[in-house]
């Protein structure tokens, strides 16, 4: 551990001795890295050279303390080696968690997919209200929040609806959301007051800019078509819509939101350059057939991360084994206590793997 962080010191080193020439060369994609670099390596380069200098103070305090031979003196001095070799266990934990590689989405924007899935029209309302928890969550955050395009459904709620969501720590609080969510409630169409089981699936990805993926003009097949469903009175006139079809991937984008074909065909291109961030990343990973699917599977019932029971208040998440009674403020967007477990228990799998 302590050669890795020796080269992560002489990298800083270097770092900060080009930032100025890189601040001042105009190139502000290879000047936004280095920031991002250096914002990374300075907490553990400060305290890596924290621990060296308590690990000096400590052996110092050991010589004193095997040739003094007064008792009240011999006191002081074991209760400073007692203080500071704890500081020093302190610093090497806090070493061990700053050395968990950090997930290469940190910091960047997240677009939110949400479609109802097996339960029909129940399903749709379902991923309607979905909605209405992460737009409160994030505003509960103070993040910044923006639909991106939306099919609505007849009965309420969506057959789909994507969404970024903007803040520095978005992507870090909503990544475990990926998933089927599913719902135990009595819909408002039951006469009988059944409860029924439904589900809606959640797709997380990190946006991504243009700088991170080039789709090059000639993969692009762009279709226009006559816009259907709320938007306006110029939505059933004008070829406003846009579909976007990645030609080496197959991935197809549609957005009828705007009224404008150019607005609507930047929001689809942010969406496919996410996809195909995501799908990049997961071929890196070799997991390329199997992590995306992983996040949504068949949206079924029984394969959920995470289950909201209206009938007893709960929502269980799977993954961990969490229970809480507080349906009405997780809906109401108060997930920070599903989110902290969540990212605790990432956090202890990656130090147990570190450690192994």
């Amino acid at each position: 551990m302590f050669e890795r962080l020796a080269d992560l010191e002489t990298e800083l080193e270097k770092l900060e001795s080009q930032l100025p020439e890189l601040y001042a060369s105009g190139d502000q994609s290879a000047a936004r890295e280095a920031g991002r670099r250096h914002a990374e390596l300075k907490p553990v380069v400060d305290a890596f050279r924290e621990y060296r200098r308590i690990e000096t103070d400590v052996s110092d305090v050991r010589q004193l303390l095997a040739a003094e031979t007064d008792t009240e003196m011999r006191e002081y001095l074991q209760g400073e080696l007692d203080e500071k070799e704890a500081r020093l266990a302190s610093l090497e934990a806090t070493l061990k968690e700053l050395l968990v590689p950090r997930d290469p989405s940190d910091g960047k924007n997240v677009i939110v997919e949400i479609r109802g899935a097996e339960g029909g029209d129940e399903a749709n309302l379902w991923a309607g209200d979905l909605f209405e928890m992460y737009r409160r969550y994030a505003e509960l955050h103070s993040w910044g929040f923006e639909v991106l395009s939306r099919q609505p459904a007849e009965i309420g709620g969506y057959r789909e609806i994507t969404f970024v969501v903007k803040g520095p720590d978005a992507w870090a609080r909503l990544k475990h959301e990926a998933g089927p969510h599913r719902v135990q409630r009595v819909p408002a169409t039951e006469s009988q007051g059944r409860v029924h089981t439904s589900a809606a699936t959640v797709a997380v990805l990190p946006e991504a800019e243009a700088v991170d993926i080039d789709i090059p003009p000639n993969d692009l097949e762009v279709d226009v078509y006559r816009s259907s469903g709320p938007g306006g009175q110029s939505v059933n006139t004008t070829d406003s819509a846009v579909r976007l079809t990645h030609k080496p991937t197959g991935l197809v984008v549609t957005c009828q939101d705007e009224k404008s074909q150019l607005q609507n065909k930047e929001k689809a291109l942010r969406i496919l350059r996410s996809r195909l961030l995501q799908a990049e990343r997961e071929r890196q990973a070799e997991e390329m057939s199997s992590a995306r699917r992983d996040q949504v599977k068949s949206g079924g019932r029984s394969e959920k991360i995470r289950t909201y029971n209206f009938k007893e208040k709960r929502v269980t998440d799977h993954r961990i084994g969490l229970t809480l009674h507080a349906l009405d403020q997780v809906l109401a967007g108060q997930l920070d206590d599903v989110v902290d477990e969540l990212i605790a228990a990432e956090r202890a799998e990656q130090l147990a793997s570190a450690s192994a």
